[in-house]
């Protein structure tokens, strides 16, 4: 593990140390495997930004965490050293307002979550992040979490009792499972496969094609279909190295985010269908969870969001109007 992370290190310094006098790459970074969504669509945007951009400058991404975690992510993206990044459900750390999408079942369907996109991400909570440093580029999927475990099938929220659960490090999500009974344990992404692995944690929860692209279904007995988060990934970028792109540039970056968005969400729904069925070709043992039940026990965290989060109810309100529209 110390190799790892001096390893880590010197590649990130390596690249900062480059990257403070080239013009000629824009270096992007993600926490995903190449095997997951979150991946695929960091592959599928960096092939559509290359064309644009031509030889002149090399788009360089770097995935599984090798630029750090998230959290990481977003601190290199304000100094520079990195220019890109894909964030998902740590924003919420960077502006509250990010924790709407930590509400469980606020997201109906990904045409809901096309027009939250529009009315609410790339209003409100986009000039959020800009007031934080950041500049969100394009919204896409990490897609509908599930929970996995490794001891019994969930089926209501008192099935989760005394279950550590990994999380995000994210508070309101550690919220909601704490509200649900489990005891969550925040971890980045990256030791999750060995922390379930060797018992520091009972379960997790992720979207299918993370589950599937870091096998962790490998490690995990159970898989409840829960459904309870719908969690966006958010290109972003420095608000400061942002406005040192040339206006070519900005527009070839907005132009490849855009189209891929579109991209990621068709990709999500398939890969909903197809992974479902490897995994239980796999072995492990599928449930679907009982929502209304979970949607019961979720009222609390609804009420702390509108209670602690500047204009809370109204971000509530709006979303869930936004869905049968």
């Amino acid at each position: 593990m110390f190799m790892k992370i001096i390893g880590l290190s010197a590649l990130s310094f390596a690249i900062a140390a480059s990257h403070a006098h080239a013009q000629d790459k824009i270096v992007f970074g993600i926490g995903g495997s190449p095997q997951s969504l979150q991946g695929q669509t960091a592959e599928e945007f960096t092939r559509r930004l290359q064309e644009r951009l031509g030889d002149d400058i090399q788009v360089e991404l770097y995935v599984s965490g090798q630029l750090g975690d998230e959290r990481q992510l977003i601190q290199r993206l304000r100094m520079g050293t990195v220019d890109l990044a894909a964030i998902s459900s740590i924003m919420s750390s960077v502006s509250s307002d990010f924790a709407l999408f930590d509400l469980p079942y606020l997201v109906k369907d990904r045409d809901h979550l096309k027009r939250i996109d529009q009315e609410i991400v790339m209003t409100d909570l986009s000039k959020s992040a800009e007031d934080n440093g950041l500049k969100i580029l394009s919204t896409w999927e990490n897609g509908f979490r599930h929970i996995t475990n490794s001891r019994r099938a969930v089926n209501t929220p008192e099935d989760l009792s005394g279950l550590r659960i990994r999380t995000p490090q994210s508070d309101w999500r550690t919220r909601m499972f704490s509200t649900w009974g489990a005891n969550p344990t925040p971890m980045a992404f990256s030791e999750v496969f060995v922390g379930l692995q060797t018992g520091v944690v009972d379960g997790q929860e992720n979207p299918l094609s993370n589950i599937y692209g870091a096998r962790l279904h490998e490690v995990q007995e159970y898989l409840s279909l829960s459904s309870h988060v719908y969690t966006p990934i958010w290109l972003t970028a420095g608000q400061g190295g942002w406005n040192q792109f040339s206006e070519e540039v900005q527009e070839a970056i907005a132009e490849a985010a855009a189209e891929t968005q579109e991209w990621a969400l068709n990709r999500g729904a398939e890969l909903d269908q197809e992974l479902l069925e490897t995994m239980r070709t796999a072995g492990v043992q599928v449930n679907e969870v009982d929502r209304d039940a979970f949607v019961a026990a979720s009222n609390p965290v609804y009420e702390v969001f509108a209670e602690r989060v500047p204009n809370g109810q109204e971000l509530i309100d709006r979303a869930m109007a936004l869905a049968d529209d």
